[in-house]
């Protein structure tokens, strides 16, 4: 049976318990203070790491200036095919869920521009990139026969929990490069940034006494979010000699406006019903350096470097933006990651393969929880939520001249502790947070936590011409 709450011994642990929702801090950070890497099957195959290399439209993804490394006008795009698969374990039970999407990833152009002047200025080239992944995710946790909810006129056990997101993230860059004597290459970009996610959270109770299932949706979800962001970036690559090159950007915060539409339950003047609500969020500043190494036309080899600088923020309206910027204060890390990418040239063929890690941006965080076995407890996670990110790539292309066709594989893989059931009935609409049925209301002042194991599948190939 689901009991009162202990006293949570960490203050990391309080905040974490009065934040409004599980999902909302886990989208701040996947979402929206992630940037959009699915570039050309060329830049997914050296797993984004073009930051000192440049030369096509996926360079508005990293450093802006790869766009004056270009000497010739192209156009691209890629279709991206991501495969995603969970694995959630929790009371000795494992769920499985898998899903395949198919969609267009990549659209990319460079107009290059030779300049006839005696100065050392070759090129201006602009340059324009769009960039979209699929945001679905589904997260379904097994249940305990041994954890009991005693309804007024029933009892039940918990059959599982679900946490299910639908939408997609976007993000269109314009630029502008410039080549200086083929030795310096400045650039700048603007990028827009559209959302649209559909979030579920589910709870669902089997009735001890006829086995039927109960499903509760908790306070003000499902939601649905239309968001839209801006950005800014800057940067610059140079070549110390023939063979080694450097490079820098930064992009400023992205300043997203977050449109919600809810569901709300049990609210004693209006009932039932669909609530709506904005919010301002601004996203960390990120700095990049990279460095390259090509040791001819044949070999190439690229490392970057991408840090935050600062923690996501909310504009304070109510005193839940507070709570939310109070837990990324005290509980987020700045987010760092390493990306490294080769390329080989036989001839015509192009071999290319790549790694990156993201990491983790969360702290250690305390929960009290319910276990498995009915009996509760406060434990530590140091993965709670979101953890570290590992992406192996590689890929293959043939360069017919004028036209090329590119293919690229990505495994991604990461594991983490997965909070959820928490949700306390206030009787005050602004605060409660229980689990709604038609016909019942489930409380419970405790987290179940499943540990998670996600796996990504992503083939993209990209057909280019070049003029």
């Amino acid at each position: 049976m689901l009991k009162k709450s202990l006293v949570l011994m960490s203050i990391s642990a309080a905040f974490f318990a009065q934040a409004q929702d599980v999902s909302i801090l886990r989208n701040t950070v996947d979402v929206y203070s992630s940037t959009p890497m699915v570039g050309s099957s060329k830049f997914n195959a050296m797993a984004g790491a073009n930051g000192a290399l440049g030369g096509d439209a996926s360079s508005l993804l990293t450093n802006p200036a790869g766009l004056g490394v270009a000497i010739s006008g192209e156009v691209s795009g890629t279709l991206s095919i991501a495969g995603n698969k969970n694995k959630s374990t929790w009371a000795g039970s494992t769920v499985d869920y898998s899903k395949t999407n198919t969609d267009l990833g990549n659209i990319g152009a460079i107009m290059s521009f030779p300049l006839m002047t005696e100065s050392g200025w070759k090129f201006i080239n602009i340059g324009i990139n769009y960039s979209n992944q699929s945001l679905d995710n589904y997260v379904e946790s097994p249940g305990s026969s041994n954890v009991i909810k005693d309804f007024t006129d029933k009892s039940a056990s918990l059959a599982g929990h679900a946490y299910n997101r639908y939408g997609n993230l976007s993000k269109t860059s314009f630029g502008v490069g410039a080549n200086y004597n083929h030795n310096l290459y400045i650039g700048a970009g603007f990028n827009f940034f559209n959302a649209s996610i559909d979030q579920y959270d589910t709870a669902a109770f089997k009735s001890l006494s006829d086995g039927s299932m109960e499903y509760f949706d908790r306070q003000n979800t499902p939601m649905f979010e239309r968001s839209s962001g801006f950005s800014a970036s800057l940067g610059v690559i140079g070549k110390l000699s023939p063979n080694f090159r450097i490079g820098g950007a930064i992009e400023t915060p992205t300043f997203w406006r977050i449109d919600r539409d809810y569901r709300f339950y049990n609210d004693p003047d209006f009932g039932d019903g669909a609530g709506t609500e904005s919010r301002d969020l601004t996203t960390p500043f990120k700095a990049t350096v990279s460095a390259a190494f090509v040791a001819s036309k044949n070999f190439s080899l690229n490392v970057d470097y991408t840090l935050g600088l600062t923690r996501p923020k909310y504009k304070v309206v109510t005193g839940v933006e507070s709570e939310l910027n109070s837990f990324f204060k005290d509980n987020y890390k700045n987010v760092s990651e390493v990306r490294i990418g080769a390329e080989y040239r036989l001839q015509q063929f192009r071999l290319r393969g790549g790694y990156s890690y993201v990491s983790n941006p969360f702290d250690a965080l305390t929960v009290s929880q319910v276990n498995p076995d009915a009996s509760t407890s406060d434990q530590s996670y140091s993965n709670m939520m979101l953890n570290s990110r590992n992406l192996a790539s590689l890929g293959l292309g043939y360069d017919f001249k004028s036209f090329y066709v590119d293919a690229s594989y990505q495994y991604v893989t990461s594991k983490y502790s997965n909070p959820f059931l928490r949700g306390i009935e206030t009787g005050n609409p602004s605060t409660d947070t229980a689990y709604y049925s038609p016909d019942r209301i489930m409380s419970s002042d405790y987290f179940a936590v499943s540990e998670v194991k996600n796996n990504r599948n992503n083939f993209f190939i990209t057909f280019g011409w070049k003029f």
